[in-house]
């Protein structure tokens, strides 16, 4: 499949909640569904640089966020009928520099498939915490 990938237009927006609520509430299973809003996207990805796959037929597939000051990636989010296809794979490689500079995350612990994904993809482990979702791991990425 050949995607796309581009900067959000307004009209995206419903959309990029729409991803946002609908793939937590799927993948998060041990967080109450009720905690998560259609609203926290746009309050989440406030001063972030927010990147847009596209599928070939203009539909939206997922995005990423990305904190420019940190080189932190805040959230990468697909749909489930899109996971698995190489959308994630393409907004990483849209990153500024990709694979010439180091980036870092933050991943759920639970959220085993999508830890697989980023060590499949270069990240190491590189720290841990806890957060209001569940205890987590930093995964860093570091340039080849």
């Amino acid at each position: 499949m050949t995607w796309t990938i581009r900067p959000p237009r307004a009209e995206d927006q419903e959309v990029l909640a729409e991803i946002y609520l609908s793939v937590r509430r799927q993948t998060f299973v041990w967080v109450d569904p009720g905690k998560f809003y259609r609203e926290d996207f746009a309050a989440h990805t406030n001063g972030e640089t927010v990147f847009v796959c596209e599928q070939e037929n203009g539909g939206v597939a997922g995005f990423l966020s990305l904190w420019p000051a940190d080189d932190f990636i805040h959230m990468l989010y697909i749909r489930p009928e899109f996971q698995g296809r190489g959308a994630g794979t393409a907004l990483l490689q849209a990153l500024p520099e990709w694979p010439q500079h180091r980036y870092r995350l933050k991943c759920l612990v639970k959220n085993r498939r999508a830890k697989a994904f980023y060590l499949a993809h270069g990240f190491r482990l590189t720290g841990n915490g806890a957060s209001p979702e569940g205890d987590y791991e930093e995964l860093s990425f570091f340039p080849l």
